[in-house]
């Protein structure tokens, strides 16, 4: 006959909040605009240009055969489309990270470069708007590369739809390029899918192995965004569940043993990629919990514990971010 249930500890998150301040400083004052002229003699003299830059600059190019602006197209081609395909397919954030500067590089580069030459002349008004169109997605990966590494966007997905107007400008200018006359331009093949709020349903379990112990885990996410926590056994996981924000849930059925607790935060989950798709966060408790059940003559013992994922006053239990490539998947 089973005994009394012995609950050993109390774990939970402690949390320090950092401020941030600012100050301003003040505006320059404004100087004296001026108007300056050359007064000419009696004599006829040659008028003098204003501006700074010199009368006698030098003529743009000629403009490109057909083939050799194809040619010009195709040797960037590759590297633009491959560029956007690997944004495409990061599977990590440091991945994501890494791939949205490259991505950028190489669309700006490609539109610097594309400008200083001249098109034919059936094409111009297309080729100007392809530019335009490198140079407005390079300018939005530059703000996107922000928003990754502070976590704001998590996955290429989450990229993609950030950036879907610049990428469907692109899009339209390459195919009407190529349309205009077969020339290599078309290098959007991602799509760019609609914003969402996934969730799974509170308790949720995203793996699971044997729960045939006598312990139980019970889980509380009082903070403002939903987690799923992961509890490690060595070098495997022993289960992942999806706690909603301001929920609860108990996993019975843990096995005796030392274990690691690791719990991600975050907005909108990827059943696909097993992860938030925006304002991410990766964490895990310090120390390691231990469940033991210990048998007497007459007495059946075991260890429960309880987890917060928010800062409660009278925690005990220290936590740490997490690189997310070491985030168990």
């Amino acid at each position: 006959m089973a005994g009394p249930r012995l609950i050993s500890c109390v774990l939970a998150l402690a949390t320090l909040t950092l401020g941030a301040c600012s100050s301003s400083l003040p505006s320059p004052t404004g100087g004296e605009s001026k108007v300056s002229g050359v007064a000419g003699g009696s004599g006829g003299g040659a008028p003098v240009s204003g501006g700074g830059s010199d009368a006698s600059s030098s003529p743009s190019p000629s403009a490109l055969t057909a083939e050799a602006y194809k040619s010009a197209l195709e040797s960037r081609h590759k590297a633009l489309a491959g560029a956007i395909d690997a944004l495409a397919g990061a599977r990590s954030v440091k991945a994501l990270d890494d791939r949205v500067g490259r991505a950028e590089e190489a669309l700006s580069g490609a539109a610097d470069a594309l400008a200083a030459i001249a098109p034919p002349d059936a094409v111009r008004a297309q080729h100007d708007a392809y530019v335009a169109g490198l140079r407005d997605f390079a300018s939005g990966l530059g703000a996107t590369a922000g928003k990754v590494g502070a976590r704001n966007l998590c996955t290429s997905s989450a990229v993609l739809i950030d950036l879907d107007d610049q990428l469907a400008a692109l899009d339209k200018a390459g195919e009407a390029l190529q349309s205009a006359g077969g020339y290599p331009a078309d290098i959007v093949d991602v799509k760019a899918g609609k914003k969402a709020t996934r969730r799974l349903g509170n308790g949720s379990f995203i793996r699971r192995s044997t729960l045939n112990g006598r312990s139980s885990l019970e889980i509380d996410n009082g903070g403002t965004r939903d987690a799923v926590v992961t509890v490690v056994k060595g070098g495997s996981k022993t289960f992942s569940v999806y706690v909603r924000k301001k929920s609860k849930f108990k996993v019975r059925g843990v096995r005796d043993g030392s274990y690691k607790i690791y719990f991600t935060h975050g907005v909108d989950w990827d059943g696909k990629s097993k992860s938030f798709t925006r304002e991410c966060s990766f964490e895990k408790f310090d120390k390691s919990v231990k469940f033991k059940t210990t048998f007497t003559a007459t007495q059946i013992r075991w260890h429960d514990w309880r987890v917060t994922l928010h800062a409660i006053s009278g925690g005990n239990a220290k936590t740490a971010p997490v690189d997310p490539d070491d985030f168990p998947s």
